[in-house]
């Protein structure tokens, strides 16, 4: 499979698997925001593996985490199903879940510069 074609690939079922948290996932826990950051398909495309975050909730930032990959991993064969009729490949791809703490790092690197920033000083 081509670069572009698997790159494309990838972004398609980004997309498909974030309108399916809408069904599968948010009705359980609709105090948590969870989004699908990136998907990586393996070149046979019989497996996938899907990065998510995680914000809001009442507890911790770790406890929201292994919440959110619990419910992910209970609701995935459904998730697959669905996502089988709605994209059509020889193979649809076996879901796994990892977290991604790349936004949780980006929100912190933004409040570090936020404290950071000086007034400015006339010259």
């Amino acid at each position: 499979m081509s670069v572009s074609r698997t790159t494309r690939l990838n972004a398609l079922l980004q997309r498909e698997l974030g309108d399916l948290l809408k069904v599968y996932v948010t009705p359980e826990m609709p105090e948590l925001i969870i989004t699908i950051t990136d998907v990586k398909v393996s070149p046979n495309l019989r497996d996938a593996l899907v990065f998510f975050s995680v914000y809001g909730g009442s507890g911790n930032d770790e406890e929201n985490q292994l919440k959110a990959l619990h419910l992910l991993q209970k609701q995935r064969v459904a998730m697959q199903k669905a996502l089988a009729t709605q994209v059509v490949l020889k193979y649809t791809p076996v879901l796994r879940f990892k977290y991604d703490p790349t936004p949780a790092k980006a929100d912190r690197v933004m409040e570090i510069l936020a404290e950071l920033e000086l007034p400015e000083e006339d010259e």
